[in-house]
């Protein structure tokens, strides 16, 4: 259709002319209220904005001399963190003699990763990393 033509007929029900898509040759255009036409919009971007999730690092710490019975308590918390869709952030602070055991800490650590891993399958962001507080892992769902 002619523009000049569907711009009058827009005008005559008391319309606008809304053009659709621009990528194509002849564009694309509608008649309709040009108010409606942004307001569904609007509500399109919010609809998709409420469903996107953004994730977190959430943290879990874990003692030196922490008990089998604890690690699983902190796997489960961190199993419930990684359903929500967060990463999460091992770490292990180590304070005076305990640095010098650094493969005793290890062993917890790996000992918690196969704990979770049993819950759900997991995989991980970045490898056990010693820092000079201690040990960290970072992991997310597989």
């Amino acid at each position: 259709m002619n523009i000049f033509s569907a711009i009058d007929l827009a005008k005559s029900k008391n319309l606008d002319l809304i053009q659709v898509t621009e990528k194509v040759d002849p564009p694309v255009c509608r008649i309709g209220d040009y108010g409606k036409y942004l307001y569904s919009l609007q509500k399109k971007e919010r609809k998709i904005k409420v469903k996107t999730k953004v994730s977190k690092l959430k943290e879990i710490q874990i003692g030196f001399n922490i008990s089998p019975h604890d690690i699983e308590v902190k796997a489960k918390q961190a199993e419930k963190f990684l359903k929500e869709g967060d990463k999460v952030k091992i770490g292990m602070m180590l304070k005076g003699r305990e640095k010098a055991m650094g493969e005793f800490a290890k062993k917890k650590i790996e000992f918690f990763f196969q704990t979770l891993n049993n819950l759900l399958p997991i995989k991980t962001e970045r490898e056990l990393k010693r820092e000079p507080k201690g040990f960290t892992m970072i992991i997310s769902k597989a």
